[in-house]
């Protein structure tokens, strides 16, 4: 299953898609074939040739099933470990590997242009499409046009349609070769149409910018995306480290850096190999709070994040990068006694969160975003507990005024 930048939410920790129950609901009026003349002519006002509208017109059809995927998507809690594991295992490793060594003129050419290093863009292309095996099976015109026909997030894939014809307009792709995801995502890096039409680059030297069929043109666009999202040539991105029991553990957010030296100084020690230079900035970051895995996140680590704003996510590839590169199997040993929580559970913690006068928490949505994240610290801190903003039935039962259950 490919988790990309539309479907994946912006949570972290825990993985929480919206259900009926939590998905924000509207209805659809006017008939989708009176909503997409109207777009036909915008469409035409905003430069699109009236012959790409044409060529595309049967493909633009509407998807009901889309919008019940959109809607309905299931609930699921994973912890990093579980993702990270069940993403990375396999052949994932060893196959990126492989890929690297059978591209390595591409990947040098690559890293000294964009000073991206190979490790991270066949994480990225291992996650989205595994190394372009698997593209998806809608269409991508079908797709946005649906989903800028519905109510919930119009205007969003509304752009999305449009890039989508100025891609063929400009001669990048033809229509029949726009298959990808049902969310709108194509190509080996699962771009969305605005990303491709933004990053993509001509690599290959063929006059097209085509992220479906050239191998080139799809990790030298990735390079460009990463770059353009702050990527600094020559930096590490992600580190295993080892935390002790007397931690800060205020500090450790992902909005909050320190000097490596620092670090050092609270007591963080490299799992294995060195720490970076003692004045390179990082974030402590626990995707699974204090009893989990811990890593540094130096600044190129924000890139991943600029890719996917899910940490779940992006921990994940970014922890795959370090995998590919050589480093060994994250620690799993403290995270026995993690204990993840449900929707519901979480939907009940933000309402206490909010009862007792936070009101950056948000909607009640069973989702553990940054606002929630930053309300469960300052929560913790009033408590007295260890506050590394992940969610716990503790806090809950101390936020009710009972002893947890044991």
């Amino acid at each position: 299953m490919r988790m990309t930048k539309l479907k994946f939410a912006a949570v972290a920790f825990t993985v929480i898609l919206a259900t009926p129950a939590l998905a924000a609901h509207c209805r659809n009026t006017g008939s989708y074939e009176k909503w997409l003349e109207a777009f036909k002519k915008d469409a035409i006002a905003q430069g699109i040739s009236r012959a790409v509208i044409d060529a595309a017109a049967p493909s633009m059809t509407f998807d009901a099933s889309i919008i019940k995927r959109d809607h309905g998507q299931a609930v699921f809690s994973q912890t990093f470990l579980q993702f990270s594991d069940r993403m990375t295992g396999g052949g994932r490793i060893p196959n990126g590997q492989a890929k690297i060594r059978q591209h390595a003129s591409i990947f040098a050419r690559i890293g000294k242009q964009y000073g991206v290093p190979a490790p991270v863009l066949v994480a990225f292309w291992g996650l989205e499409s595994d190394f372009g095996a698997d593209f998806g099976k809608y269409k991508i015109l079908s797709a946005n046009a649906t989903l800028a026909y519905d109510c919930r997030r119009s205007d969003f894939f509304r752009a999305q349609l449009l890039d989508t014809l100025r891609i063929i307009q400009r001669g990048d792709q033809r229509v029949d070769d726009l298959i990808g995801d049902w969310a709108g995502e194509f190509g080996g890096m699962q771009f969305t149409a605005s990303d491709y039409l933004k990053n993509a680059v001509d690599f290959d030297g063929d006059g097209r910018r085509d992220l479906i069929r050239s191998i080139p043109d799809t990790l030298a666009s990735a390079a460009n995306f990463l770059t353009s999202l702050g990527w600094q040539r020559g930096q590490p991105w992600l580190q295993e480290v080892t935390v002790p029991k007397d931690m800060p553990w205020q500090e450790a957010d992902n909005t909050i850096q320190h000097p490596v030296s620092q670090w050092v100084k609270w007591g963080v020690r490299p799992a294995h190999g060195a720490l970076a230079a003692g004045d390179l900035p990082a974030s402590l970051i626990l995707p699974m709070g204090r009893l989990g895995p811990a890593f540094l996140a130096y600044p190129n680590f924000k890139a991943f994040l600029g890719w996917n704003s899910a940490y779940v996510y992006s921990t994940t590839v970014a922890y795959y990068a370090t995998r590919i590169a050589g480093a060994p199997v994250v620690n799993h040993a403290g995270a026995r006694d993690v204990v993840v929580l449900t929707a519901q559970q979480v939907m009940e913690l933000q309402r206490l969160l909010t009862k007792a006068g936070d009101d950056g928490v948000g909607e009640i949505d069973g989702k553990i975003g940054s606002g929630t994240r930053t309300a469960i610290k300052k929560a913790q801190i009033k408590l007295g507990l260890p506050a590394d903003s992940y969610p716990t039935p503790e806090l809950i039962a101390r936020l009710q005024g009972a002893s947890p259950q044991r």
